[in-house]
């Protein structure tokens, strides 16, 4: 008996704590089945006269074999001239006839009987009978030879079935129930399932991945998709292969994939350059002719983008502002990035650009210190600029900007280990620009953009990163990310990680190996409230057990579990459901090359310098002004 009681919890008074609740329950519910459909059986199969010899057919068949004799009363019909026979079927029907100086018998006589000239219907005193011979006499005239179990013999064959049926359903529950009880039953918190289980849950129609070895589809609500997901675990743990799945789905439906792909090994199974593929990639050959100036329609855009370029880090504030101010006004002159590299290469052409303008003072000579901070951080933006192909040599011409009007193909921006530390100012600000121009209200025509970020601790700080988690589920733009660790994310973006890290509502965690993040993810996971039977043993003078509900709070899933997990095996958490899966090995045909590298030798040739003399902190004289607004024509 379970009574349950809603007081911030489920409260539970469980009796009997230990016992087959299920199993006895099947046996009590077969046997009142067995009950009813014996009673129905002696209702409607049974004639009325059938239904009162019953008693002396059973009793004259048991007392048989203990006594030949018992005292019965029999029925007799009385005809017109006072002469007696015994009662037939079909001389008897339901009804009701008074007897002298007796109870009344729940039987009157039949039509036929009453046309065939009988008039009464009497029951006889008691009289002594041989219990084998009335037997056999109620068995040939009575029941046409039949014993009393073959009266109910279709009740009596589907027992034995239906209880057989009914201990198979309910001896599973009854061992669920012990282990329950045992090894502690859930009352709040987090709830694990099994994938299919966790489906059914949902009845979900959104994002899906193919699990075990059975091809079980643990699938998330469409709604979950735009509110992002966030795949966390080691190298080597799964979160490729988990990508990877979910591109199949993404180009199944003919959405668009912004891709951030550190090796290149999404580019090799998924670019298609029929589709529209861009590579942005200023090493590879396929990479399209780009420029900081095309980007930007305005000095806020320019600012915008000089945010990317330049990132926050723990220097002064100053060394970070600066820069930016100063590279967002070369952006008024209409540069080609050729132009970018040279200008900001050559104090001399910077002091030449800012002269007159309140960034004069950021670079002055006679703050050196300043001066130096301010140059090496433009120098180092340089040389990342200094790897963007010349439009000679390149096929096609791409834009952000552009792209986002038509939003036609996938977008790869890779990287490689020798090229990332030198590419990644551009890697960011590709990045953060396609943010940018995708958050605003997408066309009828225009298909869901998924952002992918495989290894996202590689890339610097995407200032638009955290305004995309916030708002571009509006906009129907789903964002995936990969990283290893919460540690990562805090190194980049400070006080900001725990907030974005909050921003996907679906998680899966693969294998972490370092305590402090696996510790995070069993926290992340959640903790769960348990309710344990405990059992007690105890001997002296009476020996027996002692039972007792004991209720803890502990981890759905421990830190050493998250440490121990094997390769593609993780958990999947929506809201406050969990389920544990393993991925299969996804092999897909390599349609692209990795890498088509281009000849850098005009990148690492170095630049001419010109040695400018210092200039004078207050000259005699202001020149004029090159640039204090755009040049639309250079535009």
């Amino acid at each position: 008996m379970t009574n349950v009681y809603k007081w911030g919890r489920n409260e539970s008074l469980i009796w009997p704590p230990h016992g087959p609740i299920y199993s006895w329950s099947a046996v009590f519910a077969c046997a009142f089945l067995l009950a009813l459909f014996m009673y129905l059986c002696y209702v409607f199969t049974l004639s009325p006269l059938q239904e009162y010899y019953l008693p002396y057919y059973l009793r004259s068949e048991m007392a048989g074999a203990m006594r030949p004799a018992g005292k019965y009363q029999l029925l007799y019909i009385v005809d017109a001239g006072g002469k007696l026979r015994p009662a037939l079927a079909d001389d008897v029907k339901h009804g009701k006839s008074d007897q002298p100086g007796g109870k009344p018998i729940l039987l009157t006589l039949s039509p036929d009987a009453v046309n065939a000239g009988a008039r009464t219907l009497l029951r006889e005193p008691e009289r002594i009978y041989r219990n084998t011979a009335l037997h056999a006499w109620l068995s040939r005239w009575v029941y046409a030879g039949q014993e009393p179990i073959q009266l109910f013999i279709r009740p009596l064959e589907a027992a034995p079935a239906l209880l057989f049926v009914a201990l198979v359903l309910a001896i599973p529950k009854d061992i669920a129930r012990r282990r329950q009880l045992r090894y502690g039953r859930r009352l709040r918190g987090p709830e694990m399932l099994e994938p299919a289980a966790f489906t059914e849950r949902f009845q979900p129609h959104g994002l899906g991945l193919v699990v075990n070895k059975k091809g079980t589809v643990v699938r998330l609500p469409a709604l979950a998709e735009n509110k992002h997901l966030a795949v966390i675990g080691d190298t080597g743990s799964g979160k490729s292969t988990a990508i990877r799945q979910i591109l199949l789905e993404v180009r199944a439906r003919g959405d668009n994939a912004i891709l951030y792909d550190s090796s290149a090994g999404f580019l090799k199974q998924f670019y298609d350059e029929k589709r529209g593929d861009i590579v942005l990639n200023p090493v590879d050959l396929r990479c399209p002719y780009w420029s900081p100036v095309d980007e930007v329609e305005d000095m806020a855009e320019a600012e915008t983008m000089a945010k990317a370029l330049f990132p926050e880090h723990d220097l002064n504030r100053f060394f970070i502002d600066a820069p930016r101010k100063i590279f967002a006004y070369l952006l008024t002159f209409g540069p080609s990035p050729a132009d970018l590299v040279a200008w900001m290469s050559n104090p001399a052409v910077i002091e030449k650009k800012v002269q007159g303008t309140e960034m004069e003072e950021l670079i002055d000579a006679y703050a050196p210190n300043q001066r130096a901070g301010v140059l090496s951080s433009l120098s180092m933006v340089a040389n990342a600029l200094r790897y963007l192909p010349p439009i000679e040599k390149t096929k096609t011409r791409w834009t952000a900007r552009e792209w986002a009007r038509e939003r036609k193909g996938w977008i790869f921006i890779t990287s490689f280990p020798s090229y990332i530390e030198p590419l990644r100012p551009l890697i960011t600000v590709w990045f953060d620009l396609l943010v940018m121009r995708l958050l605003s209200r997408p066309e009828p025509h225009h298909h869901p953009s998924w952002y992918v970020i495989d290894e996202l601790a590689d890339l610097e700080k995407l200032p638009s990163l955290h305004k995309a988690l916030t708002q571009s589920r509006k906009w129907g733009n789903p964002i995936v990310l990969g990283f290893q660790n919460a540690a990562q994310l805090e190194a980049n973006y400070g006080p900001q990680a725990s907030s974005m890290l909050s921003q996907p509502a679906s998680k899966m965690y693969f294998r972490v190996t370092d305590p402090p993040s696996a510790q995070w993810v069993s926290k992340a996971v959640g903790d769960v409230e348990i309710e344990r039977l405990k059992e007690t043993h105890y001997d002296g003078t009476r020996r027996g057990r002692n039972f007792a509900l004991d209720r803890q709070i502990e981890p759905l899933v421990m830190a050493s579990e998250i440490e121990g997990l094997p390769d593609l095996h993780g958990y999947l958490k929506y809201e406050n459901c969990v389920t544990r899966f393993r991925l299969p090995k996804v092999e897909l045909p390599e349609i692209a090359d990795d890498l088509i590298k281009r000849d850098l030798r005009d990148v690492v040739r170095p630049i001419e310098r010109d040695r400018a003399p210092k200039r004078a902190k207050h000259p005699a004289s202001n020149p004029k002004q090159e640039a204090l607004s755009f040049d639309t024509n250079k535009l």
